[in-house]
């Protein structure tokens, strides 16, 4: 464990060193990680940034694209050749289609490159001509990113924490009183671990579909190739002092495998490579949801942000410590769900939403912003008569029937407190509000040239994540 520790951080220190010896003789490059738990919408956040940095008329917020700076952009094949290639043009394709649907969700990581031709501005500016810029995104599932608050615990810290988090939630007690009667002293008996990480796997996607954001071991969720396999056959056990050859001695064996073989790669390969982070949050089905997923979705941001190094990308910090997050947007997806006289109230509940994990990024030195945003709109706004006087409303297209319907979610609080005290408090409901979310289908485009698809700002994410490289 120690050995591999060690090598991690040689061979992020060579990297660190390669990188910085050549940057001065070659095109910039930005990372930016795109994440977020399911339903967050990473999928069309990726594919509506890349289409409106292509097409750059929706985009006056993005200081290089309002002033002409940029002066094209294109597609061009990633530099890992090992990494999956993000679907743009499939994804694309359905959002624009005659009758546009939404693409399917994040299941792998993959990465695409969109190159900038950019003329630098500056007293300088007259006298060099433009430069390229490459932008590196790389999609992950955020079920991933919190896996590795897994390295820093053993075993049997994990399986207290599992259970504890399990008890209350949808198939957790079940879950719970199942293991109860479990004597992980016995021999192992790989029909019956099967059984057991089943049962718990199945608790976990419970969780998931009613609103719980923090329902870890990732891959659990999204196994891809690694669905059966003995790294993912293992679950939580009451009592972890067993001895050799015993149900629990192997799943305690397990564990540590699946921090060897699937977490700590990914933090090395791909995460701790990346410069720019986004983490999208569907704040408002958390709250539709109920006090206990708002503060379930709360305490994962915060663990979500314990697995950053954030701070200054200095010269000496890059040779001695590899790259850090510079810069870290929180998110707050489908505004277009609200009428934009509540969009400063959803910002401010996602502020307060993730202050602590926030503040842990700033004190480190990262800079952090929060913001509401739609990365393709789909709703339009009016104003409805209703009995208590006129209300703001959106208009979309229903996605189980196609039909368009107004909308009025619930009015949120101005003072975030309302919503946060009664989460930390563990209440079941809210006691004064009904918060309802629809579910819209993408709306039918008619794009002019040179305009990229309709999006909340889009533009004003794109120029705090990537204006000062532009």
């Amino acid at each position: 464990m120690v050995i591999t520790t060690i090598a991690d951080q040689i061979t992020r220190t060579v990297e660190g060193v390669s990188d910085t010896l050549t940057a001065p003789f070659s095109d910039p490059v930005i990372r930016l990680g795109v994440t977020g738990l399911s339903r967050a919408g990473k999928t069309v956040f990726i594919t509506s940034l890349v289409a409106n940095l292509m097409d750059r008329g929706r985009m006056p917020q993005l200081q290089a694209a309002a002033n002409g700076a940029i002066q094209t952009a294109y597609l061009q094949p990633q530099p890992d050749d090992t990494v999956p290639r993000f679907n743009y043009e499939s994804h694309l394709a359905r959002l624009t289609a005659k009758e546009p649907t939404w693409p399917d969700g994040t299941r792998q990581i993959s990465e695409l490159r969109l190159s900038l031709r950019v003329q630098p501005s500056g007293l300088l500016s007259g006298f060099s001509g433009p430069r390229t810029v490459h932008i590196d995104i790389v999609d992950y599932p955020g079920e991933w990113l919190l896996d590795l608050g897994l390295l820093d615990q053993s075993y049997a810290e994990w399986s207290v924490a599992a259970l504890e988090r399990a008890r209350g939630r949808p198939g957790g007690d079940d879950y719970v009183a199942l293991v109860a009667g479990v004597d992980p002293t016995v021999r192992l008996d790989e029909p019956e671990a099967q059984v057991l990480a089943e049962r718990f796997t199945a608790h976990l996607r419970e969780a998931r579909a009613a609103g719980f954001s923090d329902c870890s071991p990732g891959r659990f969720l999204l196994p891809g190739d690694l669905a059966g396999s003995p790294v993912l056959t293992f679950a939580p056990l009451p009592d972890t002092r067993t001895p050799r050859g015993s149900l629990g001695r192997e799943f305690e064996r397990r564990f540590e495998s699946y921090k060897r073989n699937i977490i700590r790669p990914f933090f090395r390969d791909h995460f701790a490579k990346i410069d720019r982070q986004i983490v999208l949050v569907d704040v408002l089905g958390a709250i539709h949801a109920g006090p206990a997923t708002l503060d379930d979705l709360r305490s994962a941001m915060a663990r979500i942000l314990g697995a950053f190094r954030p701070g200054k990308n200095a010269f000496l910090t890059r040779i001695f410590q590899g790259r850090r997050v510079e810069k870290i947007l929180f998110a707050a997806t489908k505004a277009d769900h609200l009428h934009h006289s509540q969009h400063a109230q959803l910002t401010a509940i996602t502020q307060a939403l993730l202050r602590e994990a926030k503040d842990r990024a700033d004190f480190a030195g990262a800079q952090t912003a929060a913001m509401s945003i739609a990365a393709l709109r789909t709703t339009v706004e009016e104003t409805v008569d209703h009995r208590d006087g006129p209300l703001d409303v959106v208009r979309g297209r229903l996605l189980e029937n196609g039909k368009q319907a107004a909308f009025y979610p619930g009015k949120l609080p101005d003072d975030p407190a309302h919503l946060l005290g009664p989460a930390r408090n563990g209440l079941q409901k809210w006691l004064d509000a009904d918060y309802s979310i629809m579910n819209f289908a993408p709306a039918p485009l008619t794009l002019r040239p040179g305009d990229g698809p309709p999006h909340i700002r889009l533009d004003k994410a794109a120029q705090f994540l990537l204006g000062d490289r532009l």
